[in-house]
């Protein structure tokens, strides 16, 4: 039986960038855009709020990716490493969900606006996830 070991005492102590909070509430944006978009359908929906809500969560996404980008001191083979995995994960999903939308008779712009959330959605999570992995991964962890 292995043993679990114990985060290094540095591993959660150092001081990294809400990296968390900033993804979670990039996809807050997106749910509240796509509640908008769905509360209008099926009727033609005004797309001024989802995509003033859609852009923003990608601000707020490019944001994290940015301040992340300059944490020096990291885990950044792990944090790739879950990246890739779940990206894929979340690639399929995304992919499959187009397909639902494009099944359903979605066109023109509101395909448009939901292919860009589940774009932003498909990057989010596996970010919340990779970070979450390096952050309490240390280097005398295999």
């Amino acid at each position: 039986m292995t043993e679990a070991r114990a985060p290094s005492p540095t591993a959660g102590s150092r001081p990294l960038p809400p990296i968390t909070a900033l993804c979670l509430a990039s996809m807050a944006l997106l749910i509240a855009g796509g509640i908008d978009l769905a509360a209008h359908l099926p009727s033609v929906p005004p797309l001024g709020p989802p995509v003033g809500l859609t852009v923003a969560a990608g601000i707020v996404l490019v944001v994290a990716a940015g301040a992340l980008s300059r944490v020096a001191d990291f885990a950044w083979g792990r944090f790739f490493l879950v990246a890739r995995h779940a990206l894929l994960a979340y690639a399929v999903i995304a992919g499959l969900l187009v397909f639902v939308f494009v099944r359903d008779g979605t066109r023109g712009s509101p395909l448009v606006l939901l292919i860009a959330t589940l774009v932003i959605f498909a990057l989010d999570v596996p970010m919340v996830l990779a970070f979450t992995v390096a952050r309490y991964h240390s280097d005398d962890q295999p």
